[in-house]
């Protein structure tokens, strides 16, 4: 009976000291993995270390592209340094309706408004084709919008989707910023999302016909002239959507100290503007005809509730 209960005990004994050190090793774990890194501090230090790639970008100004594919997920991700003091962009940024004066630049974004579902504020945005078409045939696509940290000296904003159009999902916006030298702001924007079958199949065929001569951003090799050759496929693609959303964050902040009721017309004109400097990859349509689809969707979009 004692040899039966000092069993008990060691066992016991033994629980306890499985419980504690894996209870310890888990706290290691969190301490030193992603969770106990200060953001801000993460942010600040890829600033430093992009130094050289921002001083001689060939973007002619300071901004750093990268893009990857393996296979599922398509994520593009573009580090910049925006003329707009940390505070001033940090206060417009975290707001949800902000975000949908933002995306409704793109040329694919024919509607957007915030909602509140279940105490989450959600944009409901419509995903259509580059040129104007009813608002029936553009795809829904409901984005949670949260304000992950809002502190002073770092901001990061995500929006995420768990469905897209073609069969994609788990769409995620996410932008980071922090303030640096000369009250300018040094911001991360990154977009990604996973492929099906489906939606794979959809854009290859589209890459084959109409999108053929599409190119990305990312040089991977050289002609025998010399000329650089880009980045096709799927890269392309979500390298020339994440160049459009950050010019579209960038046009926001340009315009935040005109007037209202000339606003919409400044931000339409210096997006269209900032993505004419990439004709190769983004040019689609003239200016004319973008700003006359624009203001016709705003109208659809004030009208509609």
């Amino acid at each position: 009976m004692a040899e039966m209960r000092f069993g008990n005990r060691l066992r016991l004994g033994l629980l306890v000291t499985f419980i504690l050190f894996f209870a310890g090793v888990g706290s290691v774990l969190a301490q030193s993995g992603p969770a106990a890194e200060n953001p801000a501090v993460s942010l600040r230090a890829k600033y430093a270390a992009l130094q050289d790639k921002l001083g001689n970008s060939p973007f002619q100004r300071p901004l750093y592209m990268d893009s990857g594919d393996n296979g599922n997920e398509l994520r593009g991700e573009i580090h910049a340094v925006v003329d707009n003091p940390f505070v001033t962009a940090a206060s417009a940024l975290k707001d949800a309706s902000a975000w949908c004066d933002i995306l409704s630049l793109h040329l694919n974004i024919k509607y957007c408004r915030t909602q509140t579902h279940h105490f989450r504020r959600v944009l409901l945005v419509y995903i259509g084709r580059k040129f104007e078409q009813p608002l029936e045939k553009a795809t829904p696509v409901e984005f949670t919008f949260g304000t992950v940290e809002s502190v002073p000296g770092y901001l990061r904003v995500v929006l995420n989707a768990l469905e897209g159009p073609f069969g994609t999902q788990d769409y995620k916006i996410q932008l980071e910023a922090v303030p640096v030298e000369r009250d300018r702001t040094f911001i991360r924007l990154s977009y990604a999302y996973e492929t099906s079958l489906m939606a794979k199949l959809a854009m290859q065929c589209y890459l084959n016909t109409l999108g053929t001569n599409k190119i990305g951003f990312t040089v991977i090799g050289s002609k025998s002239d010399g000329r650089p050759v880009y980045t096709g496929d799927m890269r392309g693609v979500v390298e020339r959507n994440t160049m459009r959303y950050y010019l579209a964050v960038e046009a926001y902040l340009n315009t935040l100290s005109v007037t209202e009721d000339r606003r919409l017309d400044a931000r339409l004109q210096n997006w269209f503007a900032a993505t004419e400097r990439y004709p190769l990859q983004l040019h689609e349509i003239d200016q004319a005809a973008y700003l006359a689809m624009k203001h016709r969707e705003y109208r659809r979009q004030v009208a509609r509730p």
